[in-house]
């Protein structure tokens, strides 16, 4: 973010006048200053002064300048200002809205002390800060104020967080507390947050961190948690003063802070998670800047000075304009302000998250913001000024935005659409659709508010082109989906969400009611259709048309209008709603009927008496009527009863209306006599429960009121006698039995004699029920009753009187029933049989009469037949063994497989008529192979070979036929067949015939003779592969014949004859033709070829055209050379290409070559300007003399080589004489050296190469030594004789290098030998340098193959001292080497005693190495590790290099874990008090108490050399400059517990010193900042349970186990120290890093800890002794004064002390003596060495009463 000046907004003025603050409004509206004189100056947003107010004192007696304004704030609307002053007051005033308005005083809050700083984050809440120390709150509604928190400094700066949900305020201790009124879930601490190094004046809270400074010229950024996060230190910055004030951009993503001259500006970075300073704005004189305020939307900063100056700068990132219309300033990664340039309107458009906002888009007729984050997606409404943020993962930008709905956009995203409700950070709701057109979608958010419903937002949308699916978005559910049988191309919801119109492909209109899921057909034909705004009255266009719905409720009721054009909108506004309609090039409008869409708004809206007003107005129609109902229906749900009585008056409900008067009447009278609603009386809510037909809710408000009368009397108006009879019953009635009588009479009165016989029969009385039941005509009633009741069956007469009567009603199978109850079995089967009753009658015949069942089933079987139940028939026939019958009605019943099934149980001679009937049925199935097998069990297979024939399915006829008939009988059937196919032209179906009998040729016979040649490839290609070429070859030549040239190229082809189809083309003088095969089929050059004989058909001019047409001139000519045809090459080239003719001369000249004709060829050579061919034609061919007389006639430049070839011949003739002589005329020195190289013969190369080439001398000398190296030992000699040669020349410096060519090719002597006289030569003969160098070059090589002194021999000849030393080293002969050194050069010793230690340090000779470097030989020892030796030589040395290695061996077995081992070295070697071994010591401290095993008395031993090692470091450590050092006191201590331990083992050998050990035990406990704490509480806790002392035991052991979960949890901050306390066992101990003591233990102590604690028969307390303090602890906690320990116990003396003669040390008496006697009494030897060792540490025990023999 920069900042740039942009003016001055108050003039500074010429001394000190300092702005003390200011603010801006929350609606970027105003801005206040308030100057050094107090007084409020208002500007607006362009930075005009509009207005101003001076402020006034708490008290006018102390005068108006007895104050200072030290804050300001504006309220959250705006319309407020507080001002915060020092004579303790707060003002509130109220400012207004508009310029000018009045300023009110409008709260006051009276403080104790002076305000110093004020915020006001939120509605009514203003925070304020006090000069002593407290933050408080005051609440502009209550007029109260209260105290947030308190601390005792000064409050100097205070902020908020962005949302205003937080406060922080600043100390001049520099003290900064942080306060959330809601933290917003992020978890974030409250209370002190950090200590600033200064008074933190400049204080900000951005979004990621809080911003401080001050006078200490440091800016420092605190994390969420008060860590630093970063440092700006200018505080060496000469030109910087302090810091005075600071201000972050309300996004908070940048930091402001003020100082001298200077505005430094601080930018979060969201990448690198870092603040980054941008450039500081520095404006000169502009002094020291006392208050910063920054814009709500970001876009300007405003600057206070101490002049009283204010100046405005423009804050933004970059600025960029859009489209031309408005204007984007990014003031901060994550705010932009997006402004219309044309009206000026401003929108800041803000991440809430803080994401840095990517890029801003404005669509929808340019009224939507849309703009991306990395995880946020922005939307706005720049008209209404609603924007909302909502979580949106990025898809690539593939969004496609619909902005139809003003309320919601719609967001399209791989098949998923989002709605975004303008206002809110939510997405409204998600849903899966393909369909992308707005048409297909509607959306209703709280259009129309309803009574009773807060929240309205539902959608509709096509889930696939036929469904739609309704949802409530507020819950998120589904609340209708509609399937519909055409696709759906226009949906929309009514303005309430309560109705779904749609309208599908086929023009049909159709309403969907959400509650009721009903869909009804309102409209075909539709063109256009639209709900009127504001309504639910619906518009739509049906053909010429105009349909308007004013009651939907009444979808049949329409009103309809003839229009001559077609609609095209809707107008409503003005109190009147217009159609528009296009007739021609006119536009029309048509009226609709406010006043009935004023009725359906006021219905919605449930203002019902303005309906009913409304509805007075009108004529009784069709629709008025139904507006009546509707309004009838609603106003008795709201119980608006008299409104409900006018409609059913106005509808003619005579009834209804009367009865709702009467209730009106009821209500009013309660509403008189009891006061409040009269509805609510039990009466008019059981008459409208009553008016509902919901009876027994009237029923249970009347019993609710004890109105039982009541209740009755309405069951007795209603006549419904049952109810009323039921509730006198429950109430317990008096008037019960009459009103039974009454219900009685009345039944019979009105002849309902069934109602009366039920009555009759619930009271019991059967007869008189059953009298009335026949009465009634209803026998089987009595029938029932009888049959229920066994003492009614008894009546013989009865019975028989009511089975008459069911007998004469036809009710046969209720009177077989009586008489099967009534045991008259014969009777009982006759009534089932004539009732058709089988069931009943098989069962009972299988009872009575088993001989009937077979009958009975038949007859069952018929009877089931006459029904036409077939398939129920045929088991019964089965049962009835009716085969014939069972098969007829399962055909007949189309059962084909139960058919089958009884038809198989079958004699063969009965199935066989069947069986084809049924094999049709799986024929015409197409289940061809059933019914086969069916055909075959008729004994009809001619049927089935037929059916397969019909079918097409030749193979299977065949193989049955074959089955059935012999195999000529079959091939003459099938052949005759096929001719009869033939002769009708179905060559396919004959084909198939003659296949199928294996007579393929006679069907490729046919094909041929009705010349369908593809049908009989086809066959040829599927039975005769190997003739397919043939035969295409047969045709084409046919076809060629019959002059079919087109077919015939095909079949050619196909037999890959393509050269056969060109010579046809050529032999019918289509050219072209050929031309394109040859091109298409033949080779790459196969066209070329045809083109060529076409031309050559051609001939002359017309050729060279063709040939130019077709891109091949050159070609041709080229063909025509390479197929010697020279003549029209000739002519081609004549005639279009005169340049080839040279080259056609040449190739016509290789031509006559190859031929022979070799004086022709010279002249065509010539004639091709290449006479140098000729030449080397004659050179070919050995005709020197010819070649000669060519090359000098036509090419001098060729005679050389004509010398050279002759030359070339010489050679092969081994004539090397006249060779060289030819090749020196040719001036060829070269080739001659070349082929005497290449004869081996170097004498006469190395001598032409000398009298000729004398430059190549010296590279032809190198070449020959290679060679001769590669030629080994015989090349070896010829370089040694060659050297010699040079030699005996006196080319000393040739024959040295010759001879330093040399090399080993199997005698070394040879070798040896050369290189000496090379180096020989060279020292005699050639100047210094030279021969240093060969001496340089020879040593080594001699010292390469062992020859140590030859090489130092000659060294020395050149006086190469250490090359010669060296050379003896390597050849390990050390005693020359020394020698050498000591006579020629003495400065080597050294040198030569270094490289023979090195030697014996290589070669691991440590012996050899002791007495040449004793302190390299102990290294060695090391390196080897070999510590005894390395130990034992260096015992022999001085004192400081044994304990070196001590230490060196003790690191390495500490390493190793062998404490015990390192330990023993010091006992045996003695402890110096050496700083560098201080860790060894305390590590082989450490490791010795943390080993296992060691509380026993066999651990005695460790336990005194450890303590007199240590003992004997303490003595060294007094006479050492560590004496009294911190590492000194800690030795000691060591030293003292290692006495203890030691003294514990030893009294653990003897049983009555058990106590002492655990005393011992007891007291290590105060060491545990040295010892593992858990194994100190464990042998303590052990040791006491092991003594008895239960209390200690278990506080110990308790802590033990609190110790082990500790080291399991990785922290000691749950251990409980309350029984520690006044004891000196520590607190704070190192966390021991493992476990000390073994699971098993742990588990037992557990245990046993448990146990104790469930038995509570102990307590949990320490014991005391008598100075009331822990007896074991040396510290009395009461007096502080410490006790010396004992040297036996460690406890505490208190009295009888002995003392010794070192100063600290004593003993108690008792515990002395005990431990004497139990020396004397065992002769322990491990007791009398502690008691040595106390002796010598105490310089003398107390009396000589014992002797240590």
């Amino acid at each position: 973010m920069q900042l740039k000046h942009l003016r001055t907004l108050l003039s500074p003025q010429d001394g000190a006048a300092k702005v003390t603050c200011m603010a801006w409004s929350q609606n970027n509206a105003k801005f206040a200053v308030c100057t050094v004189d107090r007084v409020v100056l208002l500007y607006d947003e362009h930075g005009e002064r509009r207005d101003k107010f001076s402020t006034k004192p708490a008290d006018m007696k102390y005068g108006r300048k007895s104050y200072m304004v030290k804050g300001m704030a504006f309220s959250p609307d705006s319309t407020k200002i507080a001002i915060g002053q020092t004579d303790n007051i707060i003002y509130v005033y109220k400012i207004g809205e508009d310029w000018g308005d009045k300023k009110v005083i409008c709260n006051k809050f009276i403080q104790t002390s002076a305000v110093t700083c004020l915020q006001w984050p939120a509605e009514y809440i203003i925070v304020f800060g006090l000069a002593e120390g407290k933050v408080r709150l005051a609440n502009t509604k209550t007029n109260k104020s209260s105290t947030i928190y308190g601390t005792d400094s000064y409050v100097v700066s205070l902020t908020t967080n962005c949302s205003g949900k937080g406060i922080l305020s600043g100390h001049a201790d520099g003290t900064i507390v942080r306060y959330f009124f809601d933290d917003e879930g992020s978890g974030e601490s409250q209370g002190k947050l950090v200590n600033h190094p200064c008074p933190p004046y400049a204080l900000a809270w951005a979004t990621n961190s809080i911003v401080a400074a001050g006078c200490d010229r440091r800016i420092v950024a605190y994390g969420k948690e008060g860590h630093v996060l970063q440092t700006f230190d200018y505080s060496r910055d000469p030109l910087e003063r302090e810091f005075t004030t600071a201000a972050a951009s309300p996004g908070g993503q940048s930091v402001v802070l003020g100082s001298y001259d200077r505005l430094r500006v601080l930018n979060w970075s969201p990448r690198r998670n870092i603040w980054e300073e941008a450039k500081p704005k520095e404006i000169a004189n502009l002094y020291t800047i006392t208050a910063l305020a920054w814009k709500r939307d970001g876009s300007r900063l405003c600057a206070g000075t101490l002049c009283g100056g204010v100046e405005q700068f423009d804050c933004c990132l970059r600025r960029s304009i859009y489209k031309n219309k408005f204007e984007l300033t990014y003031v901060g990664p994550s705010q932009v302000i997006v402004k219309n340039l044309s009206s000026g309107t401003r929108v800041v458009l803000k991440s809430h998250y803080g994401y840095e906002v990517e890029e801003v888009k404005i669509l929808g007729k340019e009224r939507y913001l849309v703009a991306h984050t990395s995880d946020t997606l922005l939307l706005g409404d720049l008209n209404t000024n609603r924007l909302s943020e909502v979580a949106w993962q990025g898809s690539g930008g593939n969004e496609k935005y619909f902005f139809e709905n003003e309320n919601v956009c719609m967001i399209f995203n791989a098949g998923e659409l989002t709605l975004v409700e303008y206002g809110s950070n939510d997405t409204l709701g998600s849903v899966r659709t393909e369909f992308m057109n707005p048409h297909l979608i509607s959306v209703r958010i709280n259009e129309r508010r309803q009574r009773g419903m807060e929240d309205n937002k539902k959608l509709a949308y096509l889930v696939d082109i036929k469904t739609i699916a309704i949802v409530d978005l507020i819950g998120g559910y589904n609340i209708g989906t509609i399937s519909h049988e055409s696709r759906v191309d226009w949906l929309e919801l009514n303005e309430t969400g309560h109705k779904l119109l749609f309208r599908d492909r086929k023009l049909r209109l159709h309403l969907y009611d959400i509650e009721s899921c009903s869909k009804t057909m309102i409209l075909n034909f539709c063109s256009y259709v639209q709900w009127v705004p504001g309504s639910d009255v619906l518009v739509a266009q049906n053909r010429n048309n105009l349909c308007v719905w004013y009651n939907i409720e009444a979808p049949e009721r329409v009103t309809t209008s003839s229009i001559r054009g077609d609609v095209v909108g809707l107008e409503r506004g003005e109190g009147k709603t217009e159609v528009m309609v296009t007739e021609g090039v006119t536009t029309v409008a048509y009226t609709l009927d406010e006043g009935l869409i004023e009725f359906g708004t006021a219905i919605d809206d449930g203002n019902y008496t303005r309906a009913t007003a409304f509805l007075e107005t009108l004529e009784m129609t069709p629709e008025t009527e139904a507006m009546w109902k509707t309004l009838s229906k609603l106003s008795l749900e709201a119980k608006q009863l008299h409104i409900a009585e006018r409609c059913f008056s106005a509808l003619g409900h005579v009834a209804k209306a009367r009865f709702l008067h009467e209730t009106n009447e009821i209500a009013d009278q309660v509403s008189r006599e009891y006061g409040g609603e009269g509805t609510d009386s039990y009466q008019v809510r059981a008459r409208l429960a009553m008016l509902e037909k919901n009876y027994k809710l009237a029923e249970m408000i009347f019993l609710e009121q004890n109105a039982v009368e009541e209740a009755m009397d309405m069951y007795q108006e209603l006549h419904r006698w049952d109810e009323c009879i039921a509730v006198a019953e429950a109430k317990g009635h008096p008037a019960l039995e009459k009103l039974r009588r009454g219900y009685y009479q009345w039944l019979m009165d009105t002849q309902q004699e069934e109602r009366a016989g039920e009555l009759q029969e619930s009271q019991g009385d059967g007869l008189a029920a059953i009298s009335l039941y026949l009465k009634a005509g209803l026998p089987a009633k009595a029938a029932r009753l009888v049959l229920n009741r066994e003492e009614l069956l008894a009546n013989t007469e009865l019975v028989e009187h009511i089975t008459s009567a069911l007998i004469k009603g036809e009710l046969y199978e209720r009177a077989g029933d009586l008489f099967e109850k009534i045991r008259n079995p014969q009777r009982a089967l006759e009534c089932y049989c004539k009732g058709s009753a089988f069931m009943k009658a098989v069962e009972l015949a299988r009872v009575a009469f088993p001989a009937e069942v077979v009958r009975l089933e038949e007859a069952w079987g018929d009877h089931l037949v006459q029904q036409k139940q077939l398939d129920a028939a045929i088991n019964h026939y089965i049962e009835a063994r009716c085969s014939i019958k069972a098969i007829e009605a399962a055909l007949g019943a189309r059962q084909w497989k139960k058919a089958i099934y009884i038809l198989d149980l079958q004699d063969r001679n009965t199935a066989s008529k069947y069986y084809p009937r049924v094999a049709q049925h799986y024929a015409s199935l197409q289940e061809y192979e059933i019914a086969e097998e069916l055909y075959t069990k008729g004994d009809r297979t001619k049927d089935a070979i037929d059916m397969y024939t019909q079918a097409g399915r030749w193979e299977q006829a065949h193989k049955l036929a074959m089955k059935c008939m012999r195999p000529e009988d079959v091939s003459v059937l099938y052949i005759t067949q096929a001719q009869e196919m033939e002769t009708q032209g179905k060559y396919r179906e004959a084909e198939r015939l003659y296949v199928t009998v294996e007579e393929p040729d006679l069907a490729i016979t046919m094909f041929k003779k009705h010349k369908l040649y593809d049908d009989m490839i086809r066959l040829v290609g599927k039975h005769h592969p190997d003739l397919l070429s043939d035969t295409h070859l047969h045709l084409g030549k046919e076809l060629e014949a019959e002059g079919r040239l087109q077919e015939a190229e095909y079949h050619y082809l196909e037999a890959q004859e393509w050269k056969a189809t060109v010579n046809m083309y050529r032999s019918n003088g289509l050219w072209e033709e050929a031309y394109r095969v040859a091109k298409t089929h033949g080779g790459a050059n196969a066209h070329k070829h045809v083109a060529y004989l076409w031309a050559k058909s051609l001939g002359g001019e017309a050729a060279v055209r063709l040939l130019n047409k077709l891109g091949l001139l050159e070609a041709a000519v080229d063909h025509a050379a390479d197929n010697c045809s020279f003549e029209f090459a000739f002519e081609l080239s004549r005639l279009a290409l005169k340049h080839k003719t040279p080259e056609i001369h040449l190739r016509y000249a290789m031509y006559l070559e190859d031929e022979g004709k070799f004086e022709e060829a010279e002249a065509e050579f010539i004639k091709a300007g290449k006479p140098k061919e000729a030449v080397l034609m004659f050179v070919h061919n050995h005709d020197w003399e010819a070649a000669q007389r060519v090359a000098e006639a036509h090419d001098p430049d060729s005679v050389a080589e004509v010398l050279v070839g002759q030359a070339r011949g010489a050679l092969e003739e081994k004539d090397f004489q006249k060779a060289e002589g030819l090749l020196l005329r040719a001036q060829r020195p070269g080739l001659a050296l070349n082929y005497y190289k290449e004869a081996g013969l170097w004498s006469d190369a190395l001598r032409i190469c000398k009298d000729y080439v004398p430059g190549q001398l010296e590279a032809l000398q190198e070449e020959y030594e290679r060679e001769a190296t590669k030629k080994g030992a015989r090349g070896m000699e010829g370089l040694v004789e060659q050297a010699r040669q040079w030699e005996q020349a006196g080319e000393y410096s040739r024959a040295v290098d010759c001879y330093l060519k040399v090399r080993d090719a199997g005698s070394s002597s040879l070798v040896e030998k050369c290189w000496l006289k090379a180096a020989e030569l060279s020292i005699k003969f050639l100047p210094p340098p030279r021969s240093l160098e060969v001496v340089r070059a020879v040593g080594p090589q001699l010292i390469g193959i062992g020859k140590h002194s030859a090489a130092a021999e000659l060294y020395l000849n050149l006086d190469l001292v250490k090359e010669a030393i060296d050379a003896f080293i390597e050849g390990e002969e050390w005693n020359k080497a020394k020698r050498v050194a000591k006579e020629l050069d003495p400065r080597y010793e050294d040198y030569v005693d270094q490289c023979y230690k090195e030697f014996l340090k290589s070669q691991g000779k440590v012996d050899s190495l002791v007495g040449v470097d004793v302190v390299a030989a102990l290294d060695l020892y090391v390196e080897q590790g070999q510590w005894d030796k390395c130990i034992e030589t260096a015992t022999k040395q001085n004192y400081k290099i044994l304990h070196k290695y001590v230490a060196l061996y003790a690191t390495h077995l500490i390493r190793e874990g062998g404490y015990a081992q390192a330990l023993a070295l010091y006992v045996q070697h003695g402890a110096p008090a050496n700083p560098q071994n201080f860790n060894i010591y305390k590590r082989i401290f450490t490791d010795m108490v943390s080993s296992p095993g060691t509380n026993s008395a066999e651990a005695y031993h460790n336990w005194a050399d450890l303590r007199d090692v240590l003992f004997n470091l303490c003595e060294n450590l007094v006479k050492s400059s560590e004496a009294n050092s911190p590492a000194h006191e800690e030795f000691e201590t060591m030293l003292l517990i290692a006495h203890y331990y030691a003294t514990r083992s030893a009294a653990q050998s003897v049983k009555e010193l058990e106590t002492v050990a655990a005393r011992l035990s007891v007291s290590l406990l105060r060491h545990t900042q040295l010892l593992p704490a858990d194994k100190a509480f464990y042998e303590a806790g052990i040791a006491a349970k092991a003594v008895g002392w239960e209390n200690m035991a278990f506080i110990f052991l308790n802590r033990f186990l609190d110790l082990t979960d500790a080291i399991e949890e990785g922290t000691l901050d749950a251990l409980d120290h309350s029984d520690f306390q006044d004891t000196d066992i520590p607190f704070e101990v190192p966390l021991p890093a493992k476990q000390h003591i073994p699971e098993a233990q742990r588990e037992e102590v557990r245990d046993w800890v448990l146990t104790v604690s469930m038995d509570q028969r102990l307590e949990q307390v320490l014991p005391r002794d008598e100075r009331g303090a822990y007896e074991a602890s040396l510290v009395a906690a009461s007096t502080g004064v410490r006790a010396l320990p004992c040297l036996i116990t460690g406890y505490p003396i208190l009295r009888n002390k002995i003392e010794f003669k070192r100063p600290g040390k004593a003993a108690n008496k008792k515990n002395w003596n005990k431990f004497l006697m139990a020396i004397k009494t065992s002769h322990s030897p491990v007791c009398q060495d502690v008691l040595k060792f106390i002796s010598q540490w105490c310089g003398g025990l107390p009396s000589t009463s014992f002797s240590f023999q």
